[in-house]
């Protein structure tokens, strides 16, 4: 795709990330329904399915030949005949968003040929918007980003759940870290990108609609990003699953997978 459809394709996504977060603060912090999704796979609410129809309307109105992968529709295989698709998540950290808890985003991507290249990450609650487009850099309110230059893997922030620091998945030595942790993955990625923190970790295997847009943001930021093997993530794939995820700046992350244990 060139850099300049890439860049149409942005524009696209944040208008719609506009009108994502404009739909999904009038029911935060506001009472709201909510629904638990069959096999353990967390709640849902009014809120989610409201953004998830207006994507939809809006991004595959302007794009009809693309394909569509969303949490909150339902999956066909149509979509693996399409070079292109939009990978949506129409909030990633329902569970903060019910709480009231700021830190939920709206996780909108394109990828082409399993590539992703645009991606954003909005979090209507923060004011703040990371956006990418292949080849174009990453910003956080136009702001460019720029991950860290720590080279670790010892004394590094990582943001990450608890189990993901167990011993038994770090056979050549569990890092030095000081951990940090926020519910939503596009978020982490995003804070990766923006130099907050040094690392994203996540062992279990991750939904492509988590983590989609904040890959491309954090490799536009100059960032590696991998699955818990080192091999590089593909999209639109029919599982819909990547093997986790592993995101720092490029000597930070090699020095992370000689750490990892070779069969997570």
């Amino acid at each position: 795709m060139p850099e300049l459809e890439a860049a149409d394709d942005l524009t696209l996504l944040m208008d719609a990330a506009e009108m994502a977060g404009e739909i999904a603060l009038r029911y935060f912090r506001a009472e709201h329904r909510v629904w638990d999704k069959a096999d353990g796979a967390g709640p849902v609410t009014e809120a989610d399915l409201a953004v998830d129809a207006m994507l939809r309307s809006k991004l595959m109105g302007a794009r009809p030949d693309y394909g569509w992968l969303s949490e909150e529709s339902a999956d066909t295989a149509a979509r693996l005949d399409r070079e292109r698709c939009f990978i949506v998540d129409p909030i990633d950290g329902t569970r903060a968003f019910t709480a009231g808890e700021p830190s939920w985003a709206h996780s909108l991507a394109i990828a082409d040929a399993g590539q992703i290249v645009a991606g954003v990450v909005a979090m209507p609650a923060k004011n703040a918007v990371y956006a990418a487009a292949k080849g174009r850099g990453s910003t956080r309110n136009g702001e460019a980003l720029r991950v860290t230059a720590t080279s670790g893997p010892d004394d590094v922030t990582i943001v990450t759940a608890k189990p993901n620091l167990a011993p038994q998945l770090w056979p050549g030595g569990v890092p030095r870290h000081s951990r940090h942790y926020r519910p939503s993955l596009a978020y982490r990625l995003a804070l990766v990108a923006e130099g907050r923190y040094d690392a994203m970790i996540t062992f279990r295997d991750s939904w492509e609609w988590d983590i989609a847009a904040g890959a491309l943001i954090v490799e536009e930021a100059g960032g590696r990003v991998t699955d818990r093997r080192g091999t590089p993530l593909r999209f639109n794939t029919p599982d819909r699953l990547t093997a986790g995820v592993i995101a720092a700046n490029d000597e930070l992350h090699g020095g992370l997978m000689q750490r990892v244990t070779k069969d997570t």
